[in-house]
């Protein structure tokens, strides 16, 4: 297999604590020197990210600072897209640990499936007791709804991944990110590569690690702004490709219900309880080998995760439903060799008809 050109994107606004080693778990990679770009596009930093990526640059060519003067994460990652020279894109956030072989491997994945979008399991690291409490908690399908990119264990087609590493075509035909989107670009994106016949892949041989939010408070405020980014999707799309991120919504909504409406309020006490019951005993099994302290923090963590979620859900309906800021993807313009039908590949891949493995001819055109 060749080794198409790289573009690792890295979003970043005011991460002086870790923007020194994920640009170290970046230039480190095992793909060779000479294919891969490594493009910094900062928000307007006020702390030191700015110095720390400038000396990066200055010891390593591959290294280039971008601006975004909108701040926000998917219009830095377009401001990427629009310079990146790859005929891969690898979005990278500096949150993370990435395997040494990551890009490697979501190359090795692009060409062995044919998918448009590659990417790994959303594998939580933790530093703090809340971090660990909170990794429990997403671990669970209570805390996040059973969703595939969640599990290190999954493999095949799936409607969404972490990250993300993508053939170039898939930003000149469906577009780049939406670049009014403050959260949930990257499910918007996948959204419309399924809708025109694309495929995202999910593989086990791409590892990356996140560390957490470290407090309910960051928790509750990233859930909500989670939340209000999926109702937009679901307001721009008139649908979602799963029900999973509207459920906190119908939790919470029901609750108000039963709350507020005085003949149900002799059902509520049964209902909460239940959901108390039912979040303890998960608590107690994901929190099974650590200690008291940390199964206690599991169960405060649920009811944040679904409450902010919801409520995220309903303001974003009403926000977006009153205001849609949606417009047409800008799209890149299209450069590199096509296929005969039209369909830019990998450098160096090959069609892989009656392969096993999802047909190319479904993929992005």
């Amino acid at each position: 297999m060749d080794r198409p050109f790289v573009s690792i994107i890295m979003p970043c606004l005011n991460e002086e604590a870790h923007i020194e080693a994920c640009l170290g778990g970046a230039l480190a990679q095992d793909y060779p020197t000479d294919r891969v770009e490594v493009l910094v596009v900062d928000g307007g930093s006020s702390d030191a990210t700015l110095r720390i990526a400038a000396a990066a640059a200055a010891t390593d060519g591959r290294v280039r600072i971008l601006e975004n003067p909108d701040r926000h994460q998917a219009a830095g990652l377009n401001v990427g897209l629009r310079v990146a020279r790859g005929d891969v894109i690898v979005r990278m956030d500096v949150h993370c640990e990435y395997s040494r072989d990551y890009v490697s491997a979501c190359v090795r994945v692009l060409h062995r499936t044919g998918a448009d979008n590659v990417g790994g399991a959303q594998r939580p690291r933790a530093n703090t007791t809340f971090q660990r409490a909170l990794c429990r908690a997403l671990s669970s399908p209570l805390g996040v709804g059973g969703v595939k990119y969640r599990s290190e264990d999954e493999e095949g087609y799936v409607d969404t991944v972490f990250l993300g590493a993508f053939r170039r075509s898939v930003f000149e035909t469906v577009g780049m990110y939406d670049s009014h989107a403050i959260t949930n670009e990257d499910a918007d994106l996948n959204q419309r590569i399924l809708a025109v016949g694309g495929a995202v892949y999910l593989s086990r041989e791409i590892v990356v690690h996140y560390f957490p939010r470290t407090s309910l408070t960051a928790l509750a405020r990233q859930y909500f702004r989670y939340g209000k980014g999926r109702a937009r999707t679901l307001l721009k799309h008139g649908r979602f490709v799963s029900p999973r991120p509207a459920i906190p919504f119908f939790m919470t909504a029901s609750a108000a219900t039963l709350l507020t409406i005085p003949s149900l309020r002799k059902v509520a006490g049964w209902a909460f309880g239940a959901y108390a019951l039912a979040t303890g005993y998960e608590a107690l099994r994901v929190g099974a080998d650590a200690g008291l302290g940390v199964r206690g923090l599991v169960w405060c963590i649920f009811p944040v995760l679904h409450s902010s979620h919801g409520l995220g859900f309903a303001a974003g309906l009403v926000t977006y439903a009153l205001a849609p800021d949606w417009t047409e993807p800008e799209r890149l313009e299209p450069r590199g060799a096509t296929t005969a039908r039209g369909r830019h590949q990998v450098p160096g891949s090959a069609d892989t008809t009656g392969s096993g493995v999802r047909n190319p001819a479904t993929a992005v055109r």
